[in-house]
């Protein structure tokens, strides 16, 4: 069942909450050893919840009578929350009532949180079931889910591959039908890099769409939450329970309507060249061609597009970027267990005057009104998600594979070597962040020739602020 499908199944009565949790909890049982997507499992809290779930709808439907639970259009009417007994997972950087929150990370205390996050507690109520917490990389700092806690998150279309990050966890479970959607959060990637890496929709809304997903200790704004799922109707229906649409129907009602005809910017400038030059592979290029013949063929216009950043655009964000790992609550004599990366990110931004990151702070703010100007010429801007295919796992860290778990004498790599290769990766998402703009990645090639054989590559696309309907809509018209 799509997830879309599956929730008006459990709406219907056809499906209970329990059958549904059960479900995916023998799926993750029988799959997460290989993919290494889940760190936590939360099973008996599940099936507790679900049994609750369908007690609610039980009295309900005696409140009701027999018409009372058939509410396929996604409202209200019957009572139930939108997203009745809809089982999914959060990334282990969110905190889940009663669930240690690790955020991939051995140095800290590994204590269960005492409140739900404000994502968790959003869909909640409205409806959800969580089966527990997925792998993500080191604070969320890096584009491949691999820490020294757990074994790294693998791609499910070729597990010596990298499920990207720092939603890498979810991604995976989510394509590997672990889960039938899942909520991510992305502050220079984390959505759309493991969604493009997995062959899913990723959405990651504009700055300010989804207040639940916003985070501490971001001065630049860069995190928002937005959902990966298969499909653009299963990401509408996601979205539907995390923010209003615009339009004032919801998402899912929207997102098949046809949109109007485009003018798209095709570009494969990025704010990193200067400092990470980078060549774009054969397969990405592939992508974008299939993208950009799918685009056409609906009707759009697809124009070469010359996008000028500043060169100062890398030092600045990663200055604002790393700013949170400096602050870090964390004991002096557990700083050696963290990664290599964390380690100098954490020294470097401890190492930097507050007048420092303020003047970066600022030249973002710049950047993000020079690049909205620039992309204003077109109704949405075209690149590749990815200049590269799927890195194999511990290709970012030099890294042993032994066993899959990544004891410290593994972590051989060096940390600028490390943050180089997952921008020359991913040299198209974080700017993203920095504009405040929400982008979509769609899943439009297969290395094999044919949709689910091979690595997926896909395309991106950023429209302006408000154009999250619109992005999930053109999606939905080239068949995702």
């Amino acid at each position: 069942m799509s997830a879309v499908q599956l929730r008006n199944s459990l709406r219907s009565g056809e499906l209970s909450a329990r059958e549904a949790t059960g479900h995916f909890l023998a799926r993750i049982a029988e799959r997460n050893p290989l993919l290494g997507a889940f760190v936590t499992v939360t099973a008996e809290q599940a099936m507790a919840d679900a049994g609750a779930a369908d007690e609610l709808y039980a009295r309900l439907r005696k409140g009701l009578g027999n018409a009372g639970a058939a509410d396929h259009a996604g409202g209200t009417a019957d009572g139930l929350p939108l997203l009745h007994g809809m089982p999914l997972a959060f990334k282990d950087l969110t905190d889940v009532a009663g669930v240690v929150t690790t955020h991939g990370s051995a140095a800290l205390d590994h204590k269960p949180a005492p409140i739900d996050g404000a994502l968790t507690a959003a869909l909640k109520a409205e409806g959800v079931i969580s089966l527990g917490k997925t792998q993500v990389p080191e604070f969320g700092l890096t584009a491949y889910s691999e820490n020294r806690i757990a074994p790294p998150s693998r791609n499910p279309h070729a597990p010596s591959r990298s499920s990207g990050g720092s939603s890498g966890g979810s991604a995976a479970a989510v394509a590997d039908r672990l889960l039938p959607f899942a909520p991510g959060t992305d502050g220079g990637g984390s959505i759309r890099i493991p969604a493009a890496a997995c062959g899913l929709v990723g959405l990651k809304p504009g700055r300010g769409v989804v207040p639940s997903g916003e985070s501490l200790g971001d001065p630049a704004g860069l995190v928002v939450a937005g959902p990966l799922a298969r499909s653009a109707a299963d990401a509408a229906l996601l979205m539907d329970s995390l923010a209003p649409s615009p339009e004032g129907s919801s998402y899912l009602d929207a997102v098949a309507q046809e949109p109007r005809p485009l003018r798209i910017g095709l570009t494969l400038d990025s704010p990193w060249s200067a400092t990470f030059p980078f060549t774009t592979e054969p397969e990405a290029l592939a992508a974008l061609q299939a993208g950009r013949d799918m685009l056409e063929h609906a009707g759009h216009a697809v124009t070469e597009a010359a996008i000028r950043y500043d060169n100062r655009y890398p030092d600045a964000f990663t200055t604002a970027w790393t700013a949170a790992v400096g602050s870090a609550r964390i004991s002096p004599h557990r700083e050696a267990l963290l990664a290599p990366l964390t380690q100098t990110f954490r020294r470097r931004a401890q190492q930097r005057s507050a007048s420092k990151l303020n003047e970066s702070l600022a030249f973002l703010r710049q950047i993000q009104r020079d690049t909205i100007t620039q992309y204003a010429a077109w109704d949405l801007m075209l690149m590749p998600s990815l200049a590269q295919t799927p890195r194999p796992v511990g290709w970012f860290t030099g890294a042993s594979h032994g066993d899959g778990r990544w004891p410290a004498a593994a972590w051989a790599g060096d940390a600028d070597d490390d943050y180089r290769r997952q921008c020359e990766f991913a040299p198209w998402s974080s700017m993203v962040n920095v504009c405040g703009l929400p982008a979509i990645t769609i899943p439009v090639y297969w290395t094999g020739g044919q949709p689910g054989t091979g690595l997926p590559m896909g395309i991106q696309l950023v429209g302006p602020g408000g154009s999250e309907l619109l992005l999930l809509q053109v999606a939905a018209q080239l068949g995702f």
